[in-house]
């Protein structure tokens, strides 16, 4: 079987839906893909728990699948997103300098794919 790994920088919440969507479509095929998010997206991490939030569904969806691989521990610290990354109990990835290594992945046999 392969395995996705679905690296997402991107903080806007139109690119970050399409690695939700992505992920569950790949978990119904009967697919192994999971995601780390890293950069810009970490700050959606404070923000997709609020009910009020367009993607609140989604993201519940996914974290109750167990989809979240974790999140970039050094950009988590620098956007000001450390704290609800913790509340939300999501792995802190931290392998590289203080970010999450897509070698170790690709090590691993995951195909690396970019948002």
């Amino acid at each position: 079987m392969s395995k996705a790994i679905l690296f997402v920088f991107n903080g806007d919440p139109m690119c970050f839906i399409h690695v939700l969507l992505n992920a569950l479509d790949m978990q119904a095929r009967g697919q192994y893909g999971r995601i780390v998010i890293e950069g810009a997206a970490t700050r959606l991490v404070a923000e997709l728990p609020a009910p009020e939030h367009p993607l609140h569904g989604l993201w519940e969806k996914v974290r109750a699948a167990g989809l979240i691989e974790g999140v970039c521990k050094a950009c988590s610290q620098k956007l000001g997103s450390l704290a609800a990354v913790q509340a939300q109990q999501l792995v802190l990835l931290d392998e590289m300098n203080g970010h999450p290594s897509m070698a170790r992945f690709r090590e691993a046999g995951y195909d690396v794919i970019t948002f």
